[in-house]
């Protein structure tokens, strides 16, 4: 399976598009835009989760997910001399934050600022400082509070980073934000190839963006109860565990390269898994496996803990330096996800035997 040129150039514009937690609704235009075609029917429900359908009056339905939002920052505090501080919108990252350049989401449009830093030669013969969120700050080139404020920048302004798509070494996508709207255009794909190849599924297929997961996963949770399915497979990235000073022992052995990671949980449907790795086995299709103590922190969680319990499962893509402005996946497991959510669909049939005996 090659990526079509229509679909490098969504992921690109998908991607590029700022899309934080709270404010997802101009990336998610994007991808509603383009699973259009592919679906009978396309819903939005009131926080900015989308939906397209396939086979919309079908009582059995089948979820396949992502979620959509983006982590970044919020404006705190203004100081007197137009410094800004900040406070998270999800798990970002403060010490990648010096001296990258910021995006501030302003009432007048969009403001550039910069993460600003001591210099390395002010900082000698004294402990070396380390980025905290008290201690981190926007400079936006203002020197007064009420500077600032005339650029159209108040406390609750939304800041993103602006690192765009690119392919490194023919191998790898890479991006800030490819957690997860990566995901975002792996179930979109699924879609594309399932009107293609002009396949029928004897069920309704909810093709689901979900927001705000990076917070709680509050879009899933709310989702879930709307469209009630008897049946989720969630799609997220996990972590790539071969890079530098991360423990295995902890976080797993999992890689870019190797295949979709099918992950062992108890929110995770016996059911479903093991179909998802029997059609991974006849199809030829790479995989690894994985763990998770207690919860996945994905919106597997939220699916299969709603509507007295849904049989859900997860698909993980390998991902390297999580939640950083350079998140890179290889190209060959973003295919061989799409192509397993894909032939799994083609294996379920509402006949499917859930219940544990």
């Amino acid at each position: 399976m090659k990526f079509e040129k229509k679909s490098l150039k969504f992921l690109e514009k998908y991607l590029n598009t700022s899309s934080p937690t709270g404010y997802e609704h101009e990336g998610q235009k994007i991808w509603m835009d383009y699973i259009r075609p592919y679906v009978d029917k396309v819903e939005v429900d009131h926080y900015g989760t989308c939906y397209g359908i396939i086979n919309p009056e079908a009582e059995f339905k089948v979820v396949i997910e992502a979620h959509a939002d983006e982590i970044s920052w919020y404006v705190n505090y203004i100081t007197d001399d137009g410094l800004i501080y900040v406070i998270r919108n999800g798990g970002s990252d403060q010490t990648i934050a010096p001296s990258k350049i910021v995006h501030i989401h302003g009432e007048k449009g969009i403001v550039k600022g910069v993460f600003g830093w001591p210099a390395i030669h002010t900082r000698t013969n004294q402990n070396e400082p380390t980025p905290k969120i008290e201690n981190i700050f926007i400079d936006c080139g203002a020197t007064t509070k009420e500077e600032v404020e005339n650029m159209g920048i108040y406390v609750g302004c939304m800041i993103t980073y602006p690192d765009e798509f690119f392919e490194m070494n023919d191998r790898y996508f890479v991006c800030r934000a490819l957690d997860n709207r990566i995901g975002g255009f792996m179930i979109a794909e699924v879609a594309r190839l399932l009107k293609e190849n002009k396949k029928t599924i004897p069920f309704g297929l909810y093709i689901t963006n979900s927001v705000q997961e990076e917070v709680g996963l509050y879009g899933a949770d709310m989702i879930a109860d709307t469209i009630k399915p008897n049946i989720a497979i969630v799609t997220d990235v996990t972590h790539d565990t071969t890079t530098p000073m991360i423990e295995k022992k902890k976080e797993g052995d999992q890689k870019c390269g190797a295949g979709p990671v099918v992950f062992f949980a108890p929110s995770v449907h016996h059911t479903i898994r093991e179909l998802i790795i029997q059609t991974a086995k006849s199809k030829n299709i790479p995989f690894q496996r994985a763990a998770a103590s207690r919860a996945t922190g994905t919106d597997t969680d939220a699916f299969a803990h709603s509507n007295g319990g849904v049989p859900s499962a997860l698909i993980s893509l390998p991902l390297r330096y999580m939640h950083t402005t350079v998140e890179m996946v290889a190209k060959e497991d973003v295919r061989n996800v799409i192509q397993l959510i894909y032939e799994t669909l083609l294996e379920i049939q509402p006949e499917i035997k859930l219940k544990y005996h």
